[in-house]
């Protein structure tokens, strides 16, 4: 993947663990990946996407690259931890560099490829006041918040963890089976609960041992998720806040196991694969696309 000063661009079609990702290089342009871009692509089955992260020039001093993240609706999103995987391996394919530091909109990361080839990524400090996840109005303790589904005296899903990971996360505790729950139904209603200004992420977890939970999660903007990097590090770290498991576990989801670490320094570490699935060039501002001759089926 290297930059192009044509009114094309090129982009990578990759995937973490399932949740897929369109990594598009907008280095040497002012302009941005227009919304209406983002939602054509994903009408394609081709280039169907969760995330695009577009790969601008660095802003800051000391920092790579800023990225830029879009949902499939052409929302803006903070942060993509899966995604943020495929920039780390499509960067270090190109350049042979293993360390990356990406300023976002979540603030800045740093990733790294291992010699294993898994990718880790620092997603940095998780938030928990409610102003900062933010919510709509104050409560003290966001461990568990009053919010449910269902009868008030027989809700199917109630009391949330809340937490920002750059993005606001929302963590139902089930102890059965978590495909017991209609995720496709809830979720929308949930995502743009009005006590989310910003809509939040949703996400249904059980724990089935101190070091493992098993998630499904409903990813604003984009709707049911095979993988959810930064939910998966929010199920974690709120896991811990209420006692249910250690500060590392393997997070199981649709796609598969990513493993989490939450450090005494409060930073949360990520680590999983990044697969690259094929190249091509696309128009920013519209979205039309063409696959790379070598990778075309």
């Amino acid at each position: 993947m290297t930059s192009a000063t044509t009114s094309t661009a090129p982009f990578l079609k990759m995937n973490g663990l399932g949740n897929q990702i369109i990594v598009a290089d907008m280095r040497g342009r002012a302009g941005r990946v227009a919304p209406g871009a983002a939602v054509a692509l994903n009408a394609d089955p081709m280039t169907s996407f969760d995330q695009i992260m577009a790969i601008h020039d660095p802003k800051t001093p000391g920092t790579n690259n800023y990225v830029e993240v879009l949902n499939s609706d052409g929302s803006l999103a903070e942060m993509c931890g899966n995604g943020m995987r495929c920039v780390v391996q499509a960067l270090a394919a190109e350049t042979g560099t293993r360390h990356f530091v990406f300023q976002t909109l979540a603030g800045i990361i740093t990733g790294d490829e291992l010699e294993n080839g898994l990718i880790t990524v620092d997603m940095g400090k998780p938030r928990f006041g409610w102003e900062d996840i933010p919510l709509a109005e104050e409560f003290y303790d966001t461990t568990g918040i009053e919010l449910q589904v269902g009868p008030i005296d027989a809700p199917v899903l109630h009391t949330p963890s809340v937490a920002s990971m750059g993005n606001p996360h929302a963590t139902f505790w089930v102890e059965d089976d978590v495909w017991n729950y209609a995720l496709d139904r809830f979720g929308p209603l949930l995502e743009n609960h009005p006590i989310f200004p910003e809509r939040a992420n949703i996400s249904i977890a059980r724990v089935v041992a101190p070091d493992h939970i098993i998630l499904r999660t409903w990813e604003r903007g984009a709707g049911l998720t095979q993988a959810c990097g930064t939910a998966a590090c929010a199920a974690l770290v709120n896991a811990v806040r209420t006692s249910r498991t250690g500060r590392k576990a393997t997070v199981t989801l649709p796609g598969g196991d990513l493993f989490v670490e939450w450090r005494a320094d409060e930073h949360v570490l990520l680590t999983g694969p990044a697969e690259r699935e094929f190249a091509g060039t696309f128009d920013p501002m519209t979205g039309a696309f063409t696959r790379a001759a070598e990778d075309a089926a």
